[in-house]
């Protein structure tokens, strides 16, 4: 991957294409968060309910923390210490922000900030969001290369990063919306970083 690629990454995003890319877990699907065409067509390849929020990504920690001012200190302290990594963190969003990716619940986000290294680096480079989703057909199985993606994605994303041969264990999903005021949080789904390493570091 070149920074080439990754700039036409952006192109693509920017006017609501669907980009098929490489992560620190499995292969995405990237679009524009604003763009409602862009997020249909993302949920229409996935073969995804409309009502089911995705996540946005960003690839870089402080332009997430700026994108999100309202976050209190004590959840920003904890995004500080789990990021960038493979990791899904749903935080409260009060000015609901990207609402295309909230689905129904507009007041919660889910946030994603991959750790980049190796042949995944030039991506690191970003300094844009992206609404993504994992590049596989609802409740199929997780793409840890390119070649895994179901033909039907392959043939409809605008574009496809091939970052090589991935980890392939889907991120763990980190509640934290009442975290600020109570220090609760749970694991919702564990994956790729396991539980105890989640309670360790909050």
């Amino acid at each position: 991957m070149t920074e080439r690629d990754v700039e036409t990454f952006r192109r693509c995003v920017a006017v609501g294409g669907v980009a098929l890319f490489p992560t620190d877990t499995v292969y995405g699907l990237a679009t524009e968060p604003d763009s409602q065409e862009g997020v249909r067509r993302l949920y229409r390849l996935k073969g995804r309910p409309p009502d089911r929020p995705a996540a946005v990504m960003f690839f870089d920690l402080e332009l997430a923390l700026a994108a999100l001012p309202e976050l209190g200190v004590r959840t920003r302290a904890a995004l500080e210490r789990l990021l960038p990594g493979r990791l899904t963190l749903l935080l409260p969003n009060p000015a609901r922000r990207f609402p295309l990716a909230c689905g129904p619940e507009p007041e919660r986000l889910g946030l994603r900030v991959p750790a980049l290294d190796r042949a995944l680096a030039p991506l690191s480079a970003a300094r844009w969001p992206v609404l993504q989703s994992s590049a596989n057909r609802s409740g199929g199985p997780d793409a840890r290369r390119i070649d895994d993606v179901d033909d039907r994605i392959r043939r409809g994303v605008d574009q496809a990063l091939d970052g090589g041969e991935l980890a392939g264990t889907q991120s763990t999903v980190v509640d934290l919306t009442d975290y600020e005021e109570e220090g609760r949080f749970s694991v919702v789904r564990e994956g790729a970083v396991p539980a105890a390493q989640v309670a360790a570091l909050l």
